[in-house]
């Protein structure tokens, strides 16, 4: 089925469609099966996937041996599947990694991003268009017809098989946005989709995993448990995700670099990691020195006419 995709204007008036349906298929899918399965991803990564129930979902990170992240990712079950989604390009570079080391564990790892078609629903009658559909929905992860539905705060994911998803979409009237608009309220939620070409340049807690509860640290050994672990009890971070909106009059992308005004000039200035932007409008969000104040003025380089500000993000950065 070869889709009609749509923009709405959601960052000119800061607000999504109603209903505001998006294909995400700039997301893949790492499926992980096998007798050992989980109790092999559980030692790889930073979240506790021994204690995750059907019913959950969870933020989790996938680090080198200096605990620095290949990957952040999005976890949960489909029946006896173990599902990873993060963007396509760093499944790609992470999949054979990982698979390197599950050939010792009785434990599989497939690219199942074909098999599926991942669809977001944001707006101020999400919840009631997904009941309209699928009935009541009060877990974080539910099962329905065909697939599962992540409950994200206001928002949910549908991961749907492809036979599923086909006659979903032939059956709905809503337009159909592209996955930039789902990327923008990623953003706005500080949220970290790692691109591959950021892997192995931040440690967890300089992309906000702690936050989002993407961290555990009372599980056992995982890759770069140590660094991620001095991290929190000695102190040493530098480096948060923040959340920057305003104006530039040419594409931005994460090879982009940010400068700030100084004394005789502009400094580069950090590190985008996602950018949503639409004609002169752009949000972004990038790691920065974690004392960089609210409020402060950025530009891009080589973009002498860009203006952009640095906003408050939606979750507290202190640790427990």
């Amino acid at each position: 089925m070869t889709l009609s995709l749509s923009q709405p204007q959601w960052l000119a008036t800061d607000s999504t469609p109603a209903v505001m349906l998006s294909v995400l298929d700039h997301f893949g899918l790492m499926r992980v099966t096998g007798e050992q399965g989980r109790s092999f991803i559980h030692g790889q990564v930073t979240t506790d996937i021994s204690s995750l129930a059907n019913d959950q979902w969870r933020w989790g990170a996938y680090c080198d041996p200096k605990g620095k992240m290949l990957a952040a990712f999005r976890t949960f079950a489909i029946d006896d599947a173990l599902m990873l989604m993060m963007p396509k390009d760093t499944l790609a570079a992470d999949l054979p990694q990982l698979a390197k080391y599950a050939v010792f564990s009785k434990a599989e790892l497939t690219d199942a991003s074909e098999d599926f078609v991942i669809l977001g629903v944001a707006g101020t009658d999400a919840s009631q268009w997904i009941q309209d559909h699928f009935g009541e929905i009060d877990q974080e992860l539910s099962g329905i017809p065909g697939g599962v539905l992540l409950k994200d705060g206001e928002r949910y994911i549908m991961v749907l098989e492809q036979s599923a998803a086909q006659p979903l979409l032939g059956s709905i009237s809503e337009p159909l946005y592209s996955a930039t608009a789902w990327q923008a309220l990623d953003i706005k939620a500080g949220y970290p989709n790692i691109a591959a070409s950021h892997q192995g340049q931040f440690v967890p807690q300089m992309c906000n995993l702690q936050a989002i509860n993407g961290i555990s640290f009372e599980k056992g050994c995982y890759m770069g448990q140590e660094t991620v672990a001095r991290m929190k009890y000695r102190g040493g971070n530098k480096r948060a995700l923040y959340i920057i909106t305003g104006t530039a009059e040419s594409a931005v992308n994460t090879d982009s670099k940010l400068e700030i005004a100084i004394e005789d000039g502009f400094k580069k200035l950090g590190t985008i990691i996602e950018v949503a932007q639409q004609d002169n409008q752009v949000l972004l969000s990038a790691v920065l020195p974690n004392d960089t104040e609210i409020g402060t003025q950025l530009r891009i380089a080589d973009m002498p006419a860009s203006s952009l500000t640095i906003q408050a993000l939606p979750y507290s950065l202190d640790e427990a």
